[in-house]
């Protein structure tokens, strides 16, 4: 790498604690400078176009928010950050989706310091990382999965199956609840469930209530 070389960063996680370890395991690197930080969802975008950085270093939760909605509007400026997910939930659904909307890799928190520099590494070379032991589960998932469902409807469905209700399925999968009324509409549509007894009956099919 380029001695010279200098990754401008941003810090986007709701524990002010969590970013102040970051910062000086970043900053211990001489390639890396954090330009910013953040805690909530809503001052995501407007730190990235005041500090300008080439990455984010982005947590799921911010709040009671999915830092992942920000990325579309990252993605959407005029010089665009690559865009690192660093967070503790180990669901291989939540990568799935986390590079599906557009994001550059995806590492778990108990990970190394020596992998969180790896990622960047990679993720800066223009290249996707992800953690390998999530990869080997999404691989799994994809071989295993033969109901038609997305892992994100399946997760809907289980919860919708066990009693939940839109806004609690909004809040333990970190989307909005536009998107659970979305994912419930086309659950009915592709099962023919029209009532929550169906929905129950096709999730127990599935295996999804073990």
């Amino acid at each position: 790498m380029d001695g010279d070389l200098t990754w401008r960063i941003v810090l986007a996680d709701d524990h002010s604690m969590i970013r102040t370890g970051l910062r000086a395991l970043l900053e211990a690197d001489p390639r890396c400078l954090v330009v910013g930080e953040c805690g909530d969802l809503a001052k995501v975008a407007g730190t990235v176009v005041e500090s300008a950085p080439d990455l984010v270093v982005l947590d799921i939760a911010l709040g009671r928010e999915s830092g992942l909605d920000a990325v579309p509007a990252l993605l959407g400026l005029p010089h665009p950050p690559r865009i690192l997910v660093l967070t503790m939930h180990d669901d291989p659904g939540f990568a799935r989706e986390a590079l599906s909307r557009g994001a550059h890799g995806y590492l778990l928190k108990d990970a190394a310091a020596g992998e969180l520099i790896r990622a960047i590494e990679i993720v800066m070379a223009g290249e996707v990382y992800l953690q390998p032991q999530l990869g080997a589960q999404l691989l799994r998932h994809t071989e295993a999965r033969k109901d038609g469902l997305s892992e994100r409807e399946r997760d809907v469905l289980r919860l919708l199956a066990r009693g939940h209700t839109n806004a609690e399925i909004a809040h333990e999968l970190f989307i909005s609840l536009r998107t659970v009324e979305a994912h419930r509409a086309a659950l009915r549509a592709r099962l023919g469930a029209h009532h929550r007894s169906e929905l129950v009956d096709a999730a127990r099919r599935f295996g999804l209530l073990g």
